[in-house]
């Protein structure tokens, strides 16, 4: 038996709480019907999906995690900028290229977190990752330096997502 039956029956109190005001809001009404429809629906999904969770890795370093999210917002910033003087000029002088970054993160979470933040910065995205995960294929839109690219995302994104996480 369950030592706690709270959880099997709201094994995502979150996600139902989120579920049945939404459901509220799309149909803009607050009849008994709806009202009935949002909780059986709050009730019944997340106990029909609670068997396909996972468990991830928390989040051990918040401000970490709120400093890593600032960075990437800027890289995204400069990287658009770069990208356009890129695109802007000469189309011969870039040199796409793929290239296979070594993982020392394993967890599922911070790999697409780390996946993710590549696609996200313009110039890069990710492609592929290996079976095994230990290798994120990235395709770059102007591959100068290849170590040097590897660098930077092992060092700006990798490195503070394994302490975010604990990896």
């Amino acid at each position: 038996m369950d030592p706690n039956p709270r959880f099997r029956l709201f094994p995502m109190p979150v996600q139902s709480g989120l579920l049945f005001v939404v459901w509220l809001l799309m149909n803009n009404t607050l009849a008994v019907g709806h009202i009935f429809l949002a909780a059986l629906l709050a009730l019944a999904i997340p106990i029909a999906v609670s068997s396909l969770q996972h468990p991830q890795p928390t989040v051990h370093k918040p401000l970490l995690a709120l400093r890593y999210f600032l960075l990437v917002l800027m890289d995204i910033v400069i990287a658009n900028i770069q990208v356009a003087i890129l695109i802007l000029g000469p189309l011969k002088k870039m040199q796409p290229g793929f290239i296979a970054v070594p993982l020392d993160i394993k967890q599922n979470l911070p790999i697409t977190l780390l996946a993710s933040t590549v696609s996200l910065t313009p110039g890069t995205v990710s492609c592929d990752v290996s079976e095994d995960q230990c290798w994120l294929y990235i395709h770059a839109l102007n591959l100068v330096d290849e170590q040097e690219l590897i660098n930077s995302i092992k060092n700006r994104y990798e490195a503070p997502l394994k302490e975010i996480f604990g990896c």
